[in-house]
């Protein structure tokens, strides 16, 4: 007579192995979460303790000095007003044109291009420039926009120059929330009479913005502090002026940290690190406020 008390899924010791291994499982899922909060939080603590005393209206709104005496609170008043103004020139500039740019080529290779070798050659190739490094976009901007088109080291080639960089990644980010449209609702409109057009206009895009927004936002953010792109294209450590047009040279925030941040004397880290305040509150307000448009248009919502 058999004495085999198991279940169709196995003996209560088998049981028990599988409920270890899933608990095991919850705490490598947990401590990897931890990696990058505990990461974050002592990047942050570490310039704020860094940064301390420091941050004053003088930081915000005078020019850079080579005199550690003129940032002290109370000097002659020393900071990074032309960088801050170059940054935000830069990121609209290049927020404009990514969006353009990248919802609209991602439009039509969703929903106007017919499946063909060519699409998916030209796909994977967006792609594949997604992982490109950023050094290598510098060079690209280099010689396309400041070398052939002779636009020089200013604001509109930095701006196209970080167009290129972000551009693959807004497309492919685009097409996947294009892609998550459900097609019965194209069906649907097409069945009430309405031109594929205004099913793109009034039905798709409204439906997939807020995964084109996400990925844009991502990009954004990966932009605002990218350094060797727009360090191929010239723009400047430290300029006493801020930027007053597109062909005028200009300079950014993660160029002049990093300027600061080479300098022998010791104040100048601190210095650093209030300029890495100010650029992390510039792009959380960014993103802040690209959210806030997301949440606002979310149809789900």
């Amino acid at each position: 007579m058999s004495t085999d008390t198991g279940t169709p899924f196995g003996g209560a010791e088998d049981i028990e192995r599988k409920r270890t291994i899933g608990r095991v499982f919850v705490a490598v899922c947990f401590a990897s979460t931890l990696v990058g909060i505990v990461a974050l939080v002592a990047l942050v603590a570490d310039v704020l303790y860094e940064s301390w005393g420091w941050i004053t209206w003088e930081f915000l709104t005078y020019p850079p000095s080579q005199s550690v005496e003129n940032y002290l609170p109370g000097g002659r008043g020393a900071g990074m007003y032309p960088a801050i103004v170059g940054s935000v020139f830069l990121i609209a500039l290049t927020a404009v044109f990514t969006i353009f740019l990248g919802v609209g080529a991602a439009v039509y290779l969703e929903e106007y291009a017919p499946e063909s070798r060519l699409k998916s050659f030209i796909e994977a190739n967006i792609a594949n420039l997604a992982g490109v490094p950023s050094i290598v976009y510098g060079l690209l901007g280099l010689a396309i926009f400041v070398r052939a088109f002779q636009l020089g080291s200013s604001l509109i080639a930095g701006a196209l120059t970080l167009t290129l960089l972000i551009l693959p990644i807004v497309i492919v980010s685009t097409q996947e929330a294009l892609r998550a449209v459900p097609d019965s609702q194209r069906q649907a409109a097409y069945g009430v009479g309405a031109t594929q057009w205004q099913v793109i206009r009034d039905v798709v895009l409204p439906r997939a913005l807020p995964g084109i927004m996400t990925g844009t936002i991502l990009s954004l953010s990966r932009a605002i502090g990218e350094t060797a792109p727009i360090l191929m294209v010239g723009a400047a450590t430290s300029l006493f002026v801020a930027p007053d047009g597109l062909r005028s040279p200009f300079s950014a925030m993660p160029m002049t940290i990093f300027e600061w941040a080479t300098l022998p004397e010791a104040e100048f880290q601190h210095i650093a690190a209030a300029g890495i305040v100010v650029l992390l509150t510039i792009l959380l307000a960014m993103n802040a406020v690209a959210i806030f448009i997301r949440n606002r248009y979310d149809p789900r919502s």
